[in-house]
């Protein structure tokens, strides 16, 4: 899940915009996120049909594209309590909005990994110092959520599916927003259901994944009015390019992990907040994708220097993009 990397919360570039980003964040109260969905005119590309090709445009709001949504939800194999929350938020929905279809070269397991553990993928985040987000693991499939901006909350997985080719997930979130985008503190409820498949690979036989997420907002009180006259446009863009940003990193970690495996098994040593057991899964996830990508070497014990340069290198490489110079010059130097 994804669904949040950046200096923005589901990043409307990585690296700045706090506007943009508490905006965003916003929508986890107002999340998440993917961390995708069909285009407007519902064509054939549709991820429930096999996506292929991604939209260009910003998603869709249209009550067709969200009555789809609401069918697809699976509230009769939820928990109770899970079902009657998503079902009061739906029936008071400020926003509904269902995101363009990304397409991005990524290793499935990795994928699967960062859905089902999005905290040590926020914990790389913020050890590339490319985001202030902080999601913590509160109980079974629970997070408590703070941006760094202004907007924290607590975040529930209240579904899943897993089949051969890909899977949903069914979220529902709760927080609040203080900041500079609304003259009194905001609170509200948001259901995100993600949907993700294999699509068809690359070139060059690289697994590629088509991820889709629709979004339910619901706003308590005066967030109403200032969500739907003032925010809607700021979240509806911030939200497709945070999305964007997230597949990007989520590519580069899988082609990192396909050609560096040691430096992301080093890497994941690193990440404070995360549970031995994941770490080692992860640089598991990492030497398994580069022995699929290339014909099977023996292993080699890197020293601890060679450790060290491997996990320092990938770290420039993943945080390039998302970094002024001079930050990425610090991260050189560390």
């Amino acid at each position: 899940m994804s669904t949040t990397l950046h200096r923005s919360h589901f990043m409307g570039r990585l690296a700045g915009r706090a506007a943009t980003r508490a905006a965003m964040t916003a929508v986890i109260v107002a999340f998440a996120v993917g961390i995708c969905a069909a285009a407007t005119t519902e064509p054939p590309a549709a991820i429930d049909a096999g996506v292929t090709q991604p939209s260009t445009d910003w998603g869709s709001s249209s009550r067709h594209a969200r009555r789809r949504a609401v069918e697809a939800l699976p509230l009769a194999q939820m928990a109770p309590g899970d079902r009657q929350a998503i079902e009061t938020s739906l029936a008071s929905t400020t926003l509904y909005r269902r995101l363009p279809v990304e397409l991005f070269a990524c290793d499935s397991d990795l994928l699967c990994f960062a859905l089902d553990k999005p905290e040590a993928i926020v914990d790389i985040w913020r050890l590339l110092g490319i985001s202030r987000l902080s999601l913590d693991p509160v109980g079974p499939a629970q997070w408590r959520l703070a941006d760094g901006y202004g907007t924290v909350g607590l975040l529930r997985l209240a579904h899943r599916e897993r089949r051969q080719d890909g899977g949903m997930l069914v979220f529902h979130g709760r927080g609040a927003y203080t900041g500079p985008l609304s003259p009194k503190n905001l609170t509200g409820s948001c259901v995100l259901m993600i949907r993700y498949r294999q699509a068809e690979p690359m070139v060059d036989g690289r697994h590629r994944q088509a991820v889709q997420i629709d979004a339910f907002l619901d706003m308590d009180g005066i967030g109403l009015e200032i969500v739907t006259r003032t925010l809607q446009p700021l979240i509806v863009r911030s939200a497709a390019a945070n999305l964007h940003e997230i597949c990007l990193f989520m590519a580069s970690l899988s082609d990192s992990a396909a050609a560096n495996p040691e430096g992301v098994a080093s890497l994941a040593r690193r990440l404070p907040r995360t549970a031995e057991a994941d770490q080692q899964a992860l640089a598991t996830i990492a030497l398994a994708s580069a022995h699929r990508q290339r014909q099977p070497q023996p292993a080699v014990q890197l020293a601890d220097n060679e450790s060290q340069d491997a996990a320092d290198r990938l770290s420039v490489d993943l945080a390039a993009r998302w970094l002024k110079s001079e930050e990425l010059d610090g991260l050189k130097r560390r």
